[in-house]
C-alpha cells in the first residue's frame, strides 16, 4: 500500500523480466497507487470493510482496464484478500503462498513471522503458514510493539532509521535462540531495514516471493510455448 513497496514491487518485476526475457525487455504493468495514510487511519480504525472496498473498487479498475492478475502489494491489507477475491473476475496471487512453497521446500518447520500487528498475531497470515505444517514461534509484545512502530512510523514514510536496523538484527538474533528456523518478513517494507544475506537465520522476504511468483505466472505460456520449440 506504501509507495516504497510499490517502488520494490516494480523493481523487483522489471528486473526479473528483464534477466529472463533478454535484451530490452520489461514488464507490462498497470499500477494503482493508493494514499495510504488513508488506508492506515483506516486499519487503526477498525474499518476493515472500508479498507475492503478502496482495494476493490482498485481491482475493479484494473480488471476494467485490461488486466489480467493482480497483486496486492501489502501483507496486512491481505485481510480484506477473500472479500476482494470473491468479487473480482481474474485471479490474486495471494502474498504468502509463495514464501509458504519456499519454506516447505526448504524443509523450515518452525518460523518466525515479522510484521505490522495485524499480520503477527491475527490469522489471515498465518493460517497459511500452519495449514502447511509450519510453527510460528511467539514474538514478545515489546518486540511486537516495536516492529509495528519501524514500519509505520519509519519505512513507509520511507525512512531508513539506523538504529532501528540494529535492533531489528538484534531481534533476529533473539529469535536464534528459540530454536527458529527462519525469519519472514511478513510486511512489505521490512527488507529495507533487514540485509536478507547478513543475519544468524535465513530470511524470508515475502515481497521478493511474491513478485517472483507473479513474473512466474506472467512468462507461464511464453517459457513453455520457449520450451516446446
Amino acid at each position: 500500500m506504501s509507495w516504497s513497496s510499490t517502488a520494490l514491487y516494480y523493481d523487483h518485476i522489471n528486473r526479473a523480466i528483464a534477466q529472463r526475457l533478454g535484451g530490452l525487455n520489461s514488464a507490462t504493468l498497470t499500477i494503482e497507487s493508493l494514499n495510504f495514510a488513508q488506508i492506515s487511519a483506516m486499519e487503526s480504525g477498525g474499518d476493515w470493510d472500508g479498507i475492503a472496498k478502496a482495494v476493490l473498487d482498485a481491482a475493479t479498475r484494473l480488471e476494467a482496464g485490461g488486466a489480467e492478475g493482480l497483486i496486492i502489494a501489502c501483507n496486512t491489507v491481505h485481510k480484506c484478500y477473500d472479500a476482494v477475491a470473491a468479487q473480482v473476475g481474474i485471479p490474486i496471487f495471494h502474498i504468502a503462498d509463495a514464501t509458504v512453497e519456499r519454506l516447505v521446500a526448504d524443509r523450515r518447520t518452525r518460523i518466525a513471522l515479522l510484521g505490522s500487528r495485524f499480520t503477527m498475531t491475527e490469522p489471515f497470515i498465518r493460517t497459511r503458514f500452519e495449514s502447511r505444517g509450519i510453527a510460528l514461534a511467539p514474538i514478545a509484545a515489546g518486540w511486537m510493539q516495536e516492529v509495528d512502530r519501524i514500519i509505520f512510523e519509519e519505512l513507509a514514510a520511507g525512512r531508513v532509521v539506523r538504529d532501528s536496523q540494529r535492533k531489528l538484527k538484534t531481534l533476529i538474533t533473539e529469535l536464534q535462540k528459540q530454536k527458529v528456523q527462519a525469519v519472514v518478513l511478513g510486511c512489505t517494507e521490512l527488507v529495507l531495514a533487514v540485509d536478507v544475506r547478513a543475519n544468524v537465520l535465513p530470511v524470508y522476504d515475502t515481497t521478493a516471493s511474491h513478485a517472483r511468483a507473479a513474473v512466474d505466472w506472467m512468462l507461464g505460456d511464453h517459457e513453455e510455448a520457449r520450451a516446446a520449440a
